[in-house]
């Protein structure tokens, strides 16, 4: 058997990857439903996750550009990684904007109940009262619930009187703020949902440690008030809480700013770490590019497996509790990135090339057609990833509540987190592995094309789903509509950036994906999704992507029939040029020489992608000089 040889010099970068990734992993996919949890609505989320897109399409080239101009690639890399840090853990300490669970409490005779309706305008959740109605450990259960009433003086005479809490027969053992306190007791199969309105009738009440009757006589005043309640479960906490806050007063809150300002620089740090840690990879891999994947795989290893991890310990240690307890993940990615902080200070990188004018640089290699192709196959791709990181799981639910109604609320977390495990580690992750073969073999322009068809056939399969289960093979092809994708992505960026502008390009393209691409494909597929389905928006998107397949086949086709035939045509006038004068040492004719330099026989890229290269706008007429990392 052959030695295994391990570039030591990378262990750091594959590191980084893998640790970055586990410490964003526990918070990013939380994130949405602990905003919810601090009091905030779905349309408050909707708004914030509309400007995070936005934000890394602006920091991504700017700090790429600071990155690349002022040779400052490490620092800025290691500066980043504690702003996305330290956010993300402030986050914990902010408090819920105000809240309220009141219910109507009333006593008449020998009933006493309690009464959730929803606010005007509002229903309750069916499975969320199906739930609370129909438990099945009703009968065994019992709900306790603090209530905290407002009063008036006569009711303290029935507390006095009828229900036998002879203090508060003395006015001065009433508390000066007129608040009854007590708990009460309901079974839980003593719950009924009548006319979209909970209904709990109470069994018995504590009050200042005695047992009271809750008995009011039908001759004397209806008693009846609102009270504030804290029930121990989290289903009837959930139905009877609401904010007291209108979301059009929310954004006044400063719960809403502090929020909303470390999202912003948590996602601002993990945009510059994306792209700066990748030209800093290319960078480290000189003329291997093609050995990314196998860098950047070790980041679908963390991410697959803190997600997973953080979700069984968020559920952990919330067990009892009203809310769910994310604690854990806040500490979880402090401490995590703060060890990929020392080890990413190991990087043995210096930055030795240099662009005197990056402006310049980078905007003339838009004079290559196959370029400005390559930045709209982004923009398509990011159409199509946001369509999967949305409103994939949506669809998978509103699947399983049409096949199973509200009892696939027992299994539909598992299989969104087999989907996730799937997409991690049998989809990225072996095709970050074999990028660099597949690239070697088919070159970037046909891994362009691959991905579309990929999009299209995974979409098509999303739309003819009816057991959400059968999702589960699809997931494996989430190798190719991303992992393949990304490296295709970070590698021809790598590829085609003049020299001293690789992490302005990689900025670039990581905002065009993003902030245009999924930004626009988030706002088309969620007016879709409202107008006419899940099923049928992955139908007109896997359409679209198969048309756009052919349409990318077919103009590439058409350009490489026109560039051979316009490279015959210039090899003709070369070699008569060469008939007629005299042979030299050196080869002065800089095509001739960029030529040689490339389509060496054991040349590390395919040669689709040597022809790619070629084709761009050549290295001297940016810098002067041959790119040397060819």
């Amino acid at each position: 058997m052959g030695n295994i040889e391990v570039n030591k010099k990378l262990l750091p970068m594959k590191a980084h990857y893998f640790l970055f990734n586990a410490g964003t992993a526990p918070v990013v996919p939380f994130m949405p439903t602990l905003v919810r949890q601090l009091g905030f609505s779905t349309v408050i989320v909707g708004t914030i996750y509309t400007v995070l897109p936005i934000v890394g399409m602006l920091v991504k080239p700017l700090f790429g550009i600071i990155a690349d101009r002022f040779q400052r690639q490490k620092l800025l890399f290691l500066l980043f990684q504690i702003l996305s840090a330290v956010p993300f853990f402030l986050i914990m300490f902010i408090p819920a904007i105000p809240q309220e669970s009141t219910v109507s409490f009333h006593c008449h005779e020998g009933v006493s109940n309690l009464r959730y309706c929803p606010p005007n305008g509002t229903t309750l959740d069916d499975c969320l009262t199906d739930r609370i109605v129909n438990d099945p450990t009703s009968n065994s259960t019992l709900l306790s619930c603090q209530m905290d009433c407002k009063t008036e003086p006569w009711m303290w005479d029935t507390i006095c009187n009828y229900w036998k809490v002879e203090k508060y027969c003395d006015p001065q053992n009433i508390p000066t703020d007129n608040r009854l306190r007590m708990t009460s007791f309901v079974p839980m199969n003593h719950i009924e949902l009548v006319d979209n309105c909970l209904f709990f009738m109470l069994k018995s009440a504590e009050l200042d440690s005695n047992n009271v009757p809750l008995y009011c006589p039908a001759n004397t005043t209806d008693f009846r008030t609102s009270c504030q309640v804290k029930c121990n479960n989290s289903e009837i906490m959930e139905a009877v809480t609401q904010s007291k806050i209108p979301d059009s007063e929310a954004k006044g809150l400063y719960q809403f700013w502090l929020l909303f300002l470390f999202l912003i620089l948590s996602w601002a740090g993990m945009a510059v770490v994306v792209s700066v840690g990748d030209a800093i990879c290319f960078d480290m891999l000189g003329d291997r590019p093609h050995l990314y994947g196998n860098q950047r795989l070790w980041g679908s290893i963390g991410w697959g497996t803190f997600s997973l991890l953080a979700g069984f310990l968020v559920d952990h240690f919330s067990n009892g509790k009203a809310s769910k307890d994310y604690t854990v993940v806040f500490y979880m990615t402090v401490i995590i990135i703060g060890v990929d902080i020392l080890v990413s200070s190991k990087l043995k990188h210096t930055q030795t090339r240099l662009s005197t004018n990056i402006l310049r640089d980078v905007s003339q290699i838009f004079a290559s057609f196959k370029i400005v192709i390559f930045f709209c196959w982004c923009v398509l791709v990011g159409l199509g990833t946001a369509l999967i990181w949305n409103f994939l799981f949506w669809h998978l639910e509103d699947l399983a509540s049409l096949q199973e109604g509200c009892g696939h609320a027992t299994w539909i977390k598992t299989l969104e987190g087999i989907v996730m495990s799937i997409q991690c580690f049998g989809g990225e992750l072996p095709f970050f592995f074999l990028s660099g073969w597949i690239l070697k073999k088919i070159g970037h322009i046909h891994a362009m094309s691959l991905v579309l068809l990929g999009f299209g056939v995974r979409f098509l399969l999303y739309s003819l789903l009816v057991d959400p289960w059968w999702v589960i093979p699809i997931e494996f092809m989430n190798g190719i509509t991303f992992g393949l994708f990304y490296a295709t992505m970070a590698s021809y960026a790598s590829i085609v950036a003049p020299p001293g502008t690789e992490a302005t390009m990689q900025g670039l393209v990581g905002a065009v994906f993003e902030g245009v691409g999924v930004s626009l494909g988030s706002l088309l597929a969620g007016n879709l999704f409202f107008k006419i389905g899940g099923s049928k928006t992955f139908r007109w998107f896997g359409t679209g992507a198969l048309i756009l397949f052919v349409v990318h086949v077919v103009i590439q086709f058409v350009m490489d029939k026109l560039g051979s035939r316009g490279k015959k045509v210039d090899e003709k006038i070369a070699n008569d040029s060469m008939l007629n004068r005299p042979i030299t040492n050196g080869t002065t004719n800089n095509d001739i020489e960029v030529d040689c330099i490339i389509s060496k026989d054991d040349s590390i890229l395919s040669q689709a992608t040597v022809q790619e290269v070629l084709d761009s706008p050549k290295s001297e007429d940016i810098e002067g000089k041959p790119k040397s990392d060819f």
